[in-house]
């Protein structure tokens, strides 16, 4: 048990102003994302996906994902 003589803050609470003091711990931290995080988030995965669909549905990439299951019919797989 640890006991202090001292009457400084702690220094985990100095420059802490006595409103922000009053709120819980867990509503004050910053974890989690915000709102602008999750837009941004939104709009990367979208523009990923936009990219995919593009990719995947072009010529060079679905000739060769048709010859690859014309091959795999016909049964001569390497």
């Amino acid at each position: 048990m640890v006991i202090r003589t001292t009457s400084a803050p702690h220094p985990a609470r100095r420059g802490i102003p006595a409103l922000a003091r009053r709120i819980p711990p867990r509503l004050r931290g910053d974890s989690g994302m915000s709102t602008a995080e999750y837009a941004i988030g939104t709009v990367a995965a979208a523009a990923f996906a936009a990219l995919l669909y593009t990719v995947l549905t072009g010529d060079s990439v679905s000739g060769a994902l048709t010859e690859l299951v014309e091959r795999a019919l016909r049964g001569s797989l390497p």
